[in-house]
């Protein structure tokens, strides 16, 4: 069973390193819309295709995510990742611990 527990463990260390760099890459994307860079740099259209799918889903689902030309996008999506990192992370390592 030691396989098993060791495969959760290494499931979770790698979702957990994921979502953080999927945060940053959220708050990087959240500046780069502050300061409008120009938009056929080669970094900015990666950041843009990797946050932008996400932003549209939540801006379809949540009606009132741009108040007053401010979009709160970003931080659904950011409190969506801290969600995930808290629980799903979390009871993936403990379910390894366990078995």
């Amino acid at each position: 069973m030691f396989v098993f527990s060791n495969f959760l463990q290494a499931l979770a260390t790698i979702l957990d390193t994921l979502l953080w760099l999927y945060f940053w890459l959220i708050i990087v994307s959240a500046i780069l819309s502050w300061v409008s860079p120009d938009p056929f740099n080669p970094v900015v259209r990666v950041i843009r295709s990797l946050t932008e799918p996400v932003f549209q889903k939540v801006r379809s689902w949540i009606p009132f995510t741009n108040l007053g030309g401010i979009d709160l996008s970003p931080i659904v999506v950011l409190l969506g990742i801290e969600f995930l990192r808290i629980f799903l992370v979390q009871t993936l390592r403990q379910l390894s611990m366990q078995v």
